[in-house]
């Protein structure tokens, strides 16, 4: 049922009334009004469940109402009441679901059995899971270890992690790409070489004790709007909010909280950014450097007529190296050159610089808007940069701050999911477990889409997620994915990855966080970690789906027992039984990070496992933090075109979606209703390129590689955007992203300045 497409500006707050409004509506479409109600009374509380969203961070004192507009619905989403039964796939075949459309298949609600795919009748039918798990690993075994690619969406456990790694590993290889890869992967390799230390160095209390923020490439409206609270407490206390972002958000603009009754009652706002640069895509580089040269220029100008200095030199000289190569770099970029990659003035840099500069205490935030380009590692070095020449790490109200999506990508990291055998502990794990972990490097994201296209991955095994619909490249990808050997998949819903199978597919339907894990050890919890390095407890409240479901852990030790040989130091029916076993082995293989992992799991806040950058201990080779210099300012060197027809397409979310679960069609923020086949463009290109509002459009790929990329059917739209940028949705527009379009040194998708054309429908 097609819905009825309307698009006007809206000039409202985040948040408000248009959130509560929201909520009811989830709440009623899954038929859940009161009890899921009654059980977001318990999301991010200290003895409740981690919200199954995003990972930013929960407070040691949660409000009542220590929730989200989005991890409202991702919460209504995991307890609906609708259910996908063995009935469902008897009534409909595999190729007939190809043809709906994402939220149609999530929307069927919990699956809610194990199924095997069967070829004759193209359908899905009920499979015992002692006989999945015997098949699967016959088919595992049979292959070469390094075909088999073990994949992890995010959201999975510390426990279900640690325990999906070491299968891996144990079978064969370090095969184990998650959505790290395809978001802040340039994060894990930019800031150890900056400040050793993969991860960010804030702490939700610094955002109470920062004199400026500084912002860049995230929209914590529709992506982490509980993150609005600090901002909004922040702006309050006069705090400078400085954002860098190519679209205008309202969450970066104006908040009503709406769980403040007297801010609902008055319809008061709160201003977040005291000033909004709309760098173009691409343009971070060039802004950044801009604002070291501001900040340098203005630092000699106040040492010559002995003013204060705004350059920390006795920091640069204790903890830093290569400052004189980067401030030569800094010096010798003309502003001309800046202004022209940034898409921003010289006045406003400056002025930015200023603010900067007079902050006593200041710490940059960021997300994919830095990290999905083709330099995404070399920007956020720079910004690491910025940072360093004030001596803004490992000081209160300071430091680096990246915004992971999944609720657990950065713990599942921590814990073992990582394609890079220098990243875990092997010496570890070989005297605990008395074997020789591979050492071989594994695929990652990108690269295990290679290998799926040249036909050297035969098997991909899935810990969540929705991979195919997650990744570029779609088109070629969705054919190659139906040449594999063995595809499995570990779900709470139906999505486009049950649709496009292998050969051999297997859905397995697993509890989900929120429900009530009773095993034979009693009732279970799990933990995660945040953004913010933080360890916290979670326990489920839920009645769960159905009887038949299974926990991950419990599916991961039934697919290892299934493929590995015996292992008298392992007991997979253990750790599946009682998850404070599979802590007391992650403390065993990570003592540092988790000691006392079972005592302090449910402390209030969680507890930070150590972060050296935090206290100025430089875990780098010469141990101390660097400056990085960049090669050139060229962001994304694919979208330097001089043809004025190709255009630099941003993909992001709407506010009701989060990654590729998809809530609904509307985008309140963006002021669209009952679209996503939407491309914001400003007006001025519209006019330029002969087109029109409202008119009908394909965007076609400007890649020169002899394949053609093409998604039709999108409405123009009006909108406040740099010239020469556009905007739509992922992942409807992932088929244009070229595989490899990518971060140069860590391999992330660039999905934040595409080389595309638009040709009138």
């Amino acid at each position: 049922m097609a819905e009825r497409v309307t698009i006007k500006p809206y000039t409202g707050p985040a948040g408000g009334w248009g959130s509560a409004r929201s909520l009811t509506e989830i709440l009623l479409r899954e038929q859940i009004p009161l009890s899921g109600a009654a059980m977001l009374m318990h999301q991010n509380k200290a003895d409740g469940f981690m919200c199954v969203s995003c990972a930013w961070a929960k407070p040691d004192k949660p409000a009542v109402f220590e929730y989200c507009e989005n991890g409202a619905k991702a919460t209504a989403w995991e307890v609906t009441r609708k259910r996908v039964t063995a009935d469902f796939f008897a009534r409909h075949t595999v190729t007939e679901l190809e043809g709906w459309r994402d939220y149609d298949l999530e929307e069927e609600g919990r699956l809610t059995e194990p199924m095997r795919w069967d070829a004759a009748s193209d359908r899905y039918l009920p499979v015992s899971w002692q006989t999945a798990f015997d098949e699967i690993g016959a088919e595992l075994k049979a292959l070469d270890p390094t075909s088999a690619v073990f994949y992890a969406s995010g959201r999975a456990s510390l426990e279900a992690s640690y325990m999906y790694g070491l299968l891996a590993r144990l079978h064969g290889s370090n095969n184990l790409p998650d959505s790290s890869n395809m978001c802040h992967e340039s994060t894990s390799v930019a800031l150890p070489e900056s400040i050793g230390s993969p991860v960010g160095t804030v702490l939700l209390k610094d955002f109470e004790q920062t004199d400026c923020i500084l912002f860049f490439g995230q929209n914590p409206g529709s992506n982490a709007p509980r993150m609005l609270h600090p901002l909004q407490e922040a702006s309050r206390r006069g705090v400078p909010i400085i954002t860098f972002n190519p679209f205008r958000e309202r969450g970066l603009e104006s908040f009503t909280n709406p769980q403040a009754p007297l801010e609902m009652l008055t319809r008061s706002e709160t201003r977040i950014s005291s000033q909004y640069l709309q760098v173009k895509a691409g343009g971070d580089l060039g802004a950044l450097y801009g604002l070291c040269k501001a900040l340098l220029e203005a630092d000699e100008a106040a040492r010559r007529d002995d003013g204060a200095p705004l350059v920390d030199a006795a920091f640069i000289a204790e903890h830093t190296r290569g400052f004189e190569a980067f401030a030569a770099s800094v010096r010798g970029t003309s502003w001309d050159e800046i202004e022209r990659r940034s898409g921003l003035t010289r006045t406003a840099l400056a002025q930015a610089a200023r603010t900067y500069g007079r902050a006593r205490s200041a710490m940059g935030v960021y997300g994919m808007g830095l990290t999905q380009h083709r330099m995404g590692v070399e920007t956020v070095q720079v910004l690491v940069n910025l940072l360093l020449l004030r001596g803004n790490i490992g000081r209160p109200g300071a430091g680096i701050c990246p915004v992971r999506g999944h609720s657990n990508v950065q713990g599942q990291r921590t814990v073992g999911i990582t394609e890079k055998p220098e990243l875990v502990p092997s010496d570890k794990l070989k005297a605990l477990y008395g074997f020789e972990p591979p050492q071989e490097k594994g695929l990652n994201t990108v690269e295990a889409c290679e290998g799926i296209l040249d036909g050297s991955v035969r098997a991909f095994v899935a810990l969540g997620g929705n991979f195919i619909r997650a990744v570029p490249e779609t088109v070629l990808m969705e054919a190659a994915w139906r040449k594999l050997r063995l595809t499995v998949q570990v779900s709470t819903k139906l999505n486009r990855n049950h649709v496009i199978h292998g050969e051999i597919a297997y859905i397995l339907p697993c509890l989900g966080r929120i429900e009530i894990d009773a095993q034979p050890g009693g009732r279970q919890a799990v933990t995660m970690e945040d953004s913010t390095a933080c360890i916290h407890g979670s326990k489920g409240y839920a009645e769960p789906a159905s009887r038949h479901l299974l926990s991950e852990p419990r599916i991961v030790a039934g697919i290892a027992k299934a493929t590995l040989a015996p292992n008298p130091r392992i007991d997979w029916d253990r750790w599946a039984g009682d998850y404070a076993s599979v802590r007391d082995a992650i403390e065993a293989t990570y003592p540092s990070e988790f000691k006392d992992f079972n005592a302090r799991m449910w402390q209030p806040g969680g507890f930070r496992r150590p972060i050296p950058a935090a206290g100025r201990v430089w875990r780098t080779p010469s141990g101390k933090a660097h400056f990085v210099t960049p090669r050139g300012l060229s962001a994304d060197p694919d979208t330097e075109q001089a043809d004025p027809e190709v255009m630099r397409l941003i993909t992001m979310r709407s506010n009701d979606q989060f990654n590729t679960t998809i809530y609904g069609y509307d985008d309140r923020f963006r002021g669209v209703k009952g679209t996503r086949m939407v491309l914001f463009m400003n007006r001025r290109d519209i006019e330029r390129l002969g087109l029109r509002d409202a008119q009908t459009v394909d965007l076609v790929g400007a890649a020169d590689d002899g394949v053609e990329r093409r998604v039709a059917g999108f409405r123009v739209v009006a909108y406040d955007v740099p010239e020469g940028c556009i905007g739509g949705y992922y992942p409807e527009c992932n088929p244009l992203i070229p595989l490899w379009h990518h971060a140069e040194r860590s391999k992330v998708p660039a999905a934040k300045s595409v080389p595309v054309r638009i040709r009138a429908g």
